[in-house]
């Protein structure tokens, strides 16, 4: 199986990218993690990004705040997908890390989870690799299948305790 790469910004943004790890884990798929500022060492970001699919990557999960110019920087450099987590920060409550994620120019896409949607980023990230891991598509099914069960207990038990009312 291939592997995902996670690149943040930042160290301060490893607690929103463990959910995220978490789930790759969850799921058995290898990973990589990675500090790579697009502002404060540009070279390496864009070498990583630029070797990545030699390097045996599927897909890259970019983490950033405020500017939150990586995962555009690294779609920049690799035709593999993209998935960006704007994460939160003091100013603006990640807004301004949403928009730097979101608004890329054609031709080079980042797909944008919600701030600071990890779990979002690495359930996208097993999906693609799904494509041609037949294992990992029945793991996600499975996981579907448990998540809606889930909410429909909740709805029986709801249902049952307010049904003379």
């Amino acid at each position: 199986m291939r592997k995902v790469g996670i690149v943040m910004g930042s160290a301060s943004d490893l607690p929103v990218v463990e959910k995220a790890i978490g789930v790759l884990q969850q799921y058995g798929v290898p990973f990589e993690v990675r500090v790579l500022s697009a502002h404060r060492c540009p070279d390496q970001a864009r070498e990583f990004a630029a070797s990545a699919r030699e390097s045996g990557f599927s897909v890259l999960i970019a983490a950033a705040g405020m500017a939150a110019h990586l995962a555009g920087a690294l779609a920049a450099n690799t035709t593999l997908p993209v998935i960006g987590i704007p994460c939160k920060s003091t100013n603006l409550d990640g807004m301004d890390a949403l928009l730097s994620t979101v608004m890329m120019p054609s031709g080079i896409p980042v797909a944008t989870v919600a701030i600071d949607g990890a779990k979002n980023a690495a359930i996208l990230a097993v999906e693609i690799l799904a494509l041609s891991e037949p294992e990992l598509a029945e793991k996600l099914d499975r996981a579907r299948r448990e998540e809606t069960e889930k909410v429909l207990e909740k709805d029986r038990e709801i249902a049952e305790k307010y049904k003379n009312n």
